[in-house]
């Protein structure tokens, strides 16, 4: 049986092959959603780990953390040296590592911090950030590249860079009057760290000085790295207080803040983009069903064509049930080949695509072996294709003989 069946297809290979690449693109398209989610929830995943708490102005938890940690999106607002300080200080607080952002280097975010951020930054489980060449910015004016944002930047250490005011590819003015030494170069991480430039507090705060021509003595009376910062990232002694404390900076007396805990706001923003998963799941399932109806009228149509083929294997011994089997096993091998194009077609894309979608975001799209929700996908359009079938089938097994025989005036 499935020996005749490739052969009839075979000889209708046109038509077949044009519905395998219509149901193919709609797979493609089904399976592709699934993957975007799952491997951006991933990348999100592994970008911070170890971080407890995030404290920054106030404002909403979920621009803070794409802010802060995604280098999404930019901050109006900033946070006092001195409330860093003060929470820094706090007994239940292990380590505290402040970030200024607002600039960038040619569109890529830079990101002003101390050197306790190569310290206590972890992303994935656990893992520490490791240089690939070079050494850790130790002075002012010194910078370490992610490894995206070196190769994007063609830099290498030992060439200097350019800070311009301004994130989020917008970059109002240059402080080119103040070049900046590489210093350093990070290994690949997977994470929105490959794309940022990262320098000290102090040599933000020489560069905007310059630009806006502060005087000496206002220098010489500013002994802290920086007068406000956007954000900071906080680890905890112990876990469980990370809760009441909280609670505590959202309600800090000296000025507004908001604190958010990582992976609770993460699981929020996935809530909150919950509908636009099911909108896309849902349209993508509309595409499949319209690709597998497309297969339904092709084999109707085809019905007429081969009225007189089905007569002549009624005719030499073959039974209504051989029919209704033939008419299921090229339904069913044309819905399987079709699926199997779909994944091969998202796997190229997404080979093809893959530079193009870190470098513009930062997520790392990986060559993943199909997970248990994409091969659940791919078998509900294999089995609407079997269902599918059963339509012509059964015309084919009533009335195969009487519509071959019967001659039409």
């Amino acid at each position: 049986m499935l020996k005749l069946a490739t052969k009839s297809l075979l000889n209708r290979k046109v038509s077949v092959l044009l519905t395998i690449v219509a149901i193919a693109v709609s797979v493609a398209l089904l399976l592709a959603v699934e993957r975007v989610k799952e491997q951006v929830q991933e990348n999100f995943a592994n970008t911070v780990s170890g971080t407890d708490l995030i404290v920054g102005p106030r404002g909403s938890q979920t621009q803070l953390l794409l802010a802060s940690v995604f280098h999404i999106g930019s901050m109006t607002n900033t946070m006092s040296w001195a409330s860093f300080e003060d929470i820094a200080s706090r007994r239940e607080i292990s380590w505290a590592v402040p970030i200024s952002l607002g600039d960038s280097v040619q569109g890529l975010p830079v990101v002003a911090t101390t050197d306790g951020y190569f310290t206590h930054y972890k992303y994935a489980n656990q893992q520490a950030l490791k240089l690939n060449q070079g050494r850790w910015f130790e002075a002012n004016e010194q910078a370490v590249l992610g490894a995206e944002a070196a190769q994007q930047l063609q830099k290498n250490v030992g060439d200097s860079l350019t800070i311009a005011h301004g994130s989020g590819g917008l970059s109002f003015s240059e402080h080119d009057q103040h070049p900046i030494a590489v210093v350093g170069v990070l290994e690949r991480t997977g994470t929105p760290v490959d794309q940022a430039v990262y320098v000290s507090l102090e040599t933000i705060e020489t560069v905007h000085g310059l630009e806006q021509q502060h005087s000496d003595e206002h220098h010489h009376e500013h002994h802290h790295p920086a007068e406000s910062i956007s954000a900071a990232l906080l680890g905890l002694k112990v876990k469980p207080l990370a809760l009441r404390l909280q609670r505590e900076f959202n309600t800090y007396d000296s000025e507004p803040l908001t604190a958010l805990m990582p992976g609770l706001t993460l699981q929020q923003l996935w809530k909150t983009l919950n509908v636009f998963e099911q909108t896309l799941n849902g349209m993508s399932a509309l595409v499949v069903l319209i690709g597998l109806i497309g297969m339904l009228t092709i084999l109707l149509a085809s019905l007429r064509e081969r009225r007189r083929e089905m007569a002549v294997l009624r005719a030499v011994g073959a039974g209504p049930v051989t029919l209704f089997t033939l008419l299921i096993t090229e339904a069913v091998l044309v819905t399987l080949a079709a699926t199997l194009a779909g994944l091969g077609l998202l796997y190229a894309l997404q080979w093809s695509l893959q530079g193009v979608i870190h470098a513009q975001t930062g997520i790392l799209f990986s060559l993943n072996f199909p997970t248990a929700a994409e091969w659940w996908r791919m078998g509900l359009v294999v089995v609407a294709g079997f269902l599918l079938s059963l339509i012509p089938a059964w015309r084919a097994y009533r009335h195969s003989l009487s519509d071959g025989l019967t001659v039409k005036v």
